[in-house]
C-alpha cells in the first residue's frame, strides 16, 4: 500500500485542474464567437456564399433546390470563361439572382439558328460552332447579337425553358457574382465545379 508521502508525491506530479468560473466561461465564449465571426464573415462576403437553385432553367445540369457554394474570388483574379456556370444579378432587377452558362464573351458576335450557336471573334473570324453536350432539348431561335467590351451572353442549359440573354440581352461584368464551385446537395450529387465544360476551340 502507498504511504501518505508517496500519495502526496503522486498528486504533485498530476496536472492541476481548476473549474472555470461562470464569468471566465462567458468571456471564453465571447472570444470564440469573435474569432468565428472574424473568419466566417470575410469568407462569406468576399470569397464564397451559398446559393439555392430555383426552377428548371439549367436542367439537366442543375435541378430545383440544389444547394451550391459560389466562388466569388476567381473573377477578381481572372476573366470569366466560355461555358462557366455563373451566378449574377439580373440586369433588369439587380435584387434577383440568376444562374446560367456563359455562351458569349466580350466583343464577340453570336448567331443562333435553331439550336446551333456560332461565335465570331478575332480567333475565329470565320465563325466557331459551339459544342453543347449539356443541352438535351432543342430551341427554335433565329437571333444575332453583338457584345460590347464588358458584356457576357448567358443561356440556360434547358433551352426551351430558360429566361436568359435571348430575352433580355447580355450581362455586364459588374453584375457577375461568381461561378458555381461546389454542389453540396443532394448528397448523391456532391461535386466540385459542377457543370464545368470546356470547348475544344
Amino acid at each position: 500500500m502507498k504511504n501518505e508521502n508517496e500519495e502526496a508525491l503522486l498528486n504533485a506530479n498530476q496536472p492541476q485542474m481548476r473549474k472555470e468560473t461562470p464569468k471566465e466561461s462567458f468571456w471564453e465564449l465571447v472570444r470564440f464567437a469573435i474569432i468565428a465571426v472574424a473568419i466566417v464573415v470575410p469568407i462569406r462576403i468576399f470569397i464564397a456564399q451559398p446559393f439555392v437553385v430555383s426552377g428548371s432553367s439549367m436542367f439537366p445540369t442543375f435541378e430545383d433546390k440544389q444547394y451550391l457554394i459560389v466562388d466569388e474570388i476567381s473573377y477578381r483574379l481572372s476573366e470569366p470563361k466560355r461555358d462557366d456556370v455563373v451566378i449574377f444579378r439580373y440586369p433588369n432587377d439587380t435584387k434577383k439572382f440568376f444562374i446560367k452558362r456563359i455562351i458569349g464573351l466580350p466583343n464577340e458576335i453570336i448567331d443562333i439558328k435553331g439550336n446551333e450557336i456560332t461565335i465570331t471573334n478575332k480567333e475565329h473570324p470565320e465563325g466557331l460552332k459551339l459544342e453543347q453536350p449539356f443541352v438535351q432539348n432543342k430551341s427554335n431561335n433565329d437571333m444575332h447579337f453583338e457584345l460590347n467590351s464588358d458584356e457576357y451572353f448567358v443561356m440556360g442549359d434547358n433551352r426551351t425553358g430558360s429566361f436568359d440573354s435571348r430575352s433580355w440581352g447580355p450581362v455586364p461584368k459588374k453584375l457577375l457574382i461568381g461561378k458555381a464551385f461546389l454542389r453540396l446537395l443532394p448528397i448523391n450529387k456532391i461535386n466540385i465545379l459542377p457543370g464545368q465544360y470546356r470547348q475544344t476551340e
